[in-house]
């Protein structure tokens, strides 16, 4: 371990060989870091806190503050960073409460300056989420989503994988998987078309998404109906099936189409 003479380090603390910590760094007794992360400049890492392999933990960042949440007891709870991902400055991570006992954020993501993650939250991989985003408590977004600078997201939201969502939104509704999303209020405005492609999708799948996504936004039908229709009518895939499984099992219910 690479340690700054200015950085404080709980002697318990679980720190691979290889961490570079810089100065000003504060880390408490309950925390674990992986091989090659590097912990910059006035970072404070707290008990609950466990950090992957490859990690950046810019400087300021704060990892396993306790909950802000009321129901919170002081119940012993985790923040987990997965490998390679990225925290820059300013950034707010939130240990879990008893409800899931652990906030989660991935592998490979992007939390850029000034971004806060509640309490329970679930980010799964390779998601880039831009500067000043505020994620409340119980969110789950799924791996590729892409979630524009200054946005809103309410607690128990459920944000499905490969979005687009448009910087300064106000989420209130879930976002299905495939989707861009954006405007005021919050709308469907079509699929990731540019996403998709950087990411492999053939224009086979695309159009299925797209026949799935008609279905649902622009047949006047209500979403059940409109599932019911997807599925009579439509060749079983796998985008076709993650959608209609996303829909059926929405607790906030989804996003509009643009008006």
């Amino acid at each position: 371990m690479e340690q700054h003479n200015l950085s404080y380090i709980h002697p318990d603390a679980k720190i691979a060989d290889n961490v570079k910590i810089g100065p000003f760094v504060t880390i408490e007794a309950d925390v674990e870091i992986g091989e090659g992360t590097e912990i910059h400049s006035g970072a404070v890492i707290l008990n609950g806190s466990r950090i992957g392999r490859n990690c950046r933990i810019h400087s300021s960042a704060v990892i396993g503050g306790v909950p802000q949440d009321l129901k919170f007891k002081g119940e012993k709870t985790l923040a987990i960073i997965g490998d390679n991902t990225v925290i820059r400055e300013f950034a707010t991570i939130n240990r879990g409460t008893a409800s899931k006992g652990k906030t989660v954020i991935g592998n490979n993501c992007l939390i850029m300056a000034y971004c806060h993650v509640a309490h329970d939250c679930y980010l799964h991989n390779n998601i880039i989420m831009s500067n000043a985003c505020q994620i409340a408590g119980e969110v789950e977004i799924e791996d590729y989503a892409v979630i524009g600078g200054g946005t809103l997201v309410h607690q128990f939201t459920h944000i499905g994988q490969h979005i687009m969502l448009q910087g300064g939104s106000h989420v209130n509704k879930d976002i299905p998987p495939y989707a861009m999303v954006g405007r005021e209020p919050i709308s469907y405005i079509g699929i990731n078309v540019v996403g998709l492609r950087r990411r492999g999708f053939t224009p086979e799948q695309l159009g299925r998404i797209q026949e799935t996504y008609r279905y649902i936004y622009f047949s006047d039908l209500h979403n059940s109906e409109a599932i019911n229709r997807i599925l009579e009518e439509t060749q079983p895939s796998a985008e076709r099936d993650l959608i209609v499984d996303f829909i059926r099992t929405s607790a906030r219910g989804i996003v509009r189409a643009v008006n």
